[in-house]
């Protein structure tokens, strides 16, 4: 095959449907924009997972003087020095699944609270007696929680036992919901893309019936007819997807880096690196370049006969 008439013929196709073919690659870029984007959400839902899961406790909170009154699973009154020293030592038992305990008293969550919000007006209506005592305990595997609380949750002197990783899984679930919703999206845009290649190589045959009835006259192949089609649609996919990775470098600087500025103004969350959007790059690369081809090629087959 000559590859000087294969670059012709493409030329000519492009510049015959230069509108429709604009079309197809701002689809492409966006629906691709969407996909890289999808996959970085769920990098960054990982990421934070991963970052915030090794940092927080299992809290186990005891009894005080007025969670007797008040709270049913004290009703036998404030803890005891016994059964805090059994709660250390069962805790001390677990060394397969804890990796730290640490034990909080009363004065101690009373002052980390005056620290938090010593501003508002409910800090001066508390007092050290109505704070809680309680373990903090650093688990080897956050997802081993439950057998923590199965062990603890209910015993004489334990108020609650909580996981601090539920304060974030409201989080994690929206930006989970996010993520379903850009691929739904990315679906749509993906196929008006499909539509509008199928479109563009079906008008680009018809408008060149001539030329290709031609060249089966003189026994040309079907591959090598249909093959500059084809490159026309991989060519603008190519476009864009290359112009996706520009939208996905785009935003990964405005939003993180720069602009925004999340990095900055949101300091305790663990942001995905510049590594992880140049390694996405590649990929939306091969889909823009590969799913424009076989739209084509299958549209060549199954509506042309060229």
């Amino acid at each position: 095959m000559r590859a000087q008439f294969v670059l012709s013929e493409i030329g000519v196709g492009l510049r015959r449907n230069l509108t429709m073919t604009f079309a197809v690659i701002v689809s492409v870029a966006l629906s691709l924009a969407l996909f890289g984007g999808a996959l970085l959400m769920r990098e960054q839902v990982s990421t934070m997972k991963d970052f915030w899961y090794d940092k927080v406790n299992v809290s186990i909170f005891l009894c005080n003087k007025s969670d007797a009154a008040t709270t049913p699973k004290c009703a036998k009154g404030a803890v005891t020095a016994q059964q805090k020293d059994q709660i250390k030592t069962d805790l001390g038992k677990m060394d397969g699944l804890v990796e730290q305990v640490h034990y909080e008293s009363a004065e101690e969550a009373y002052k980390h609270y005056k620290e938090q919000y010593g501003d508002t007006p409910i800090a001066a209506t508390i007092t050290p007696d109505q704070m809680q005592e309680s373990y903090r305990v650093k688990l080897k595997d956050p997802e081993k929680y439950k057998v923590v609380a199965t062990a603890f949750a209910g015993r004489d002197g334990v108020q609650s036992v909580q996981d601090q990783r539920n304060i974030l899984q409201n989080l994690f679930d929206l930006m989970n919901g996010m993520n379903v919703a850009a691929l739904g999206v990315m679906g749509l845009m993906l196929v008006i893309a499909l539509m509008l290649i199928v479109n563009t190589v079906r008008v680009s045959a018809f408008s060149r019936r001539r030329e290709t009835g031609i060249m089966r006259l003189v026994g040309a192949s079907s591959f090598y007819i249909q093959m500059p089609f084809i490159m026309e649609a991989a060519f603008a996919g190519l476009l864009g997807g290359a112009v996706a990775c520009i939208m996905l470098l785009v935003g990964r600087y405005f939003l993180i880096d720069h602009g925004l500025a999340l990095a900055e103004k949101m300091q305790l969350v663990n942001f995905i690196g510049w590594d992880a959007v140049f390694a996405k790059l590649p990929l939306v690369l091969v889909i823009g370049l590969l799913m424009p081809a076989m739209a084509a090629f299958i549209a060549l087959r199954k509506y042309l006969k060229v």
